[in-house]
């Protein structure tokens, strides 16, 4: 087991004072434990820490202004239960859906060419597996392997392949050293940027909570729209009723999904509505008329072309806190990119930063998608600071996250030596960190949530259910 690095509470406490939260409450958290069989040479743990521990902790402060009388709570993130959460392990009828797609993943490009180097293809959506293959022209479908995949990237160079699936609006990502990355000139504009930006972007009086009952977790009657629906926006609203608030997923019924909407619904309302439609469009407006928080993590100015910008969302429903997600983010010269997870892993350095930590020459990605999962966590973390904001000094807000700005904050907590031995340390018993519940996918066996509340252990109400399942209102 490597120790927890004296730098974990540092960073919470530089996130914490960014957005004026009350010094004392950092008094009130505790990271104990260690984590076995996720070694890496970034502080992948301690981040997933780091950030789960920051979103129960503004819950809690979110409690002691709803409910001045009440001891204040305190806060438990355990090192080993945050590393399976951000595992993203889960079952459904005891069977684990595989994570990627048959065509996803590393490739070697440019054995033919002078300018070898490899990319990284996301292709778990039909459509982006088809533009990929239509653009190494290659028949579209299921049925063209990976084999031929592999054979027609000899005849390319990585940073052109990257660069024509990105004009294309492809998730494509050529593997990248942290060095080579910072050239591109990406990484300075994020460097201007908080990890977790909050912005007012319209004035309102302060608005009103419903009163909260002795049993109530902190942010119960809080109402969450979440149009969200891969690993780290959903995780945010997850996370958000973990800690007790109502949440509303809110899906396209033209729009595809991944299997773990069955792990991440968890808590969640599941409705659909075609924005396609002058009649859906309208019915989000009547439920952003009623709630508190609008959740989204489309292509940034998506939402935006149908009439949900940030600030139009603000003049619908004043005192809202707007939160968006993004993989690179608004501003510089990748912002708009498609991107994942492992894609901005690629792209940054990360991948290949692990791979020369352990003697290897192909990329190698992080032990769990932390990106995706710290982001998502900050996210939720922001929204509750955006929401204290609101309740003090009114306002609508803004609050942004993007996974680059995610990655570039892992590499500030530091590199871990980890010992030669410890690499391939195997993984201790998954079992008493999981729960197992009815949902609508069928049994749902999936990680607890591991931030710990001292007296309202976070937890779900709502089981887990397909898009659609519920109706598009507020009852």
């Amino acid at each position: 087991m490597l120790p927890i690095p004296e730098s974990i509470h540092p960073a919470l406490a530089a996130l914490w004072s960014e957005h004026g939260l009350a010094e004392d409450a950092l008094a009130r958290i505790a990271f104990p434990g260690a984590a076995r069989g996720f070694a890496s040479c970034f502080n992948v743990v301690p981040a997933a820490q780091i950030s789960a521990g920051a979103a129960a902790l503004a819950a809690t402060e979110i409690e002691r202004w709803r409910a001045p009388g009440r001891p204040a709570q305190s806060v438990t993130v355990d090192a080993q239960h945050a590393a399976f959460e951000t595992s993203g392990y889960f079952t459904v009828d005891g069977v684990q859906p595989d994570a990627w797609a048959p065509i996803s993943g590393l490739y070697a490009c440019g054995a033919a060419t002078d300018a070898p180097g490899w990319v990284r293809i996301h292709a778990n959506f039909d459509h982006h597996r088809d533009g990929a293959l239509a653009l190494l022209g290659l028949p579209t479908g299921a049925d063209t392997q990976r084999a031929a995949v592999e054979q027609a990237l000899r005849q390319w160079g990585a940073d052109d392949f990257e660069a024509q699936a990105a004009a294309k609006g492809l998730p494509v990502a050529a593997v990248r050293g942290s060095a080579q990355w910072q050239a591109l000139g990406h990484e300075a504009v994020l460097a201007e940027q908080k990890l977790v930006t909050l912005k007012r972007i319209g004035d309102a009086p302060p608005l009103p909570w419903p009163a909260l009952a002795e049993q109530d977790k902190p942010l119960a009657g809080l109402r969450v729209l979440d149009l969200t629906r891969i690993i780290a926006g959903p995780v945010a609203g997850r996370t958000l009723a973990a800690h007790g608030a109502d949440v509303m997923l809110v899906n396209g019924p033209h729009l595809p999904n991944i299997d773990a909407i069955a792990d991440t619904s968890r808590g969640k309302r599941s409705a659909q509505l075609d924005l396609r439609t002058a009649g859906g469009q309208q019915a989000l407006r009547d439920l952003v008329a009623q709630s508190q928080v609008f959740l989204q993590a489309y292509r940034p100015g998506a939402l935006a072309a149908k009439g949900f910008s940030a600030e139009e969302l603000a003049r619908l429903r004043p005192g809202l806190v707007v939160a968006e997600l993004s993989a690179y983010g608004w501003q510089g010269p990748w912002a708009g990119r498609r991107g994942f997870d492992s894609l901005v892993q690629t792209a940054t350095g990360v991948q290949a930063d692990e791979a020369l930590a352990r003697g290897q020459t192909a990329p190698r990605a992080l032990p769990m998608q932390i990106l995706d999962y710290s982001a998502g966590y900050l996210l939720a973390y922001g929204i509750e600071a955006a929401l204290l904001r609101q309740a003090r000094e009114g306002g609508s807000w803004q609050v942004r996250v993007t996974l680059a700005g995610v990655a570039r904050w892992l590499r500030g907590l530091g590199a871990v030596a980890v010992p030669h031995g410890d690499w391939d340390q195997p993984k201790p018993d998954i079992t008493p960190y999981l729960e197992t519940t009815a949902s609508g996918f069928g049994a749902l066996r999936a990680v607890r949530h591991c931030a710990v509340l001292s007296r309202s252990a976070p937890g779900w109400e709502r089981l887990s259910v397909p898009p659609g399942t519920d109706a598009p209102a507020w009852v």
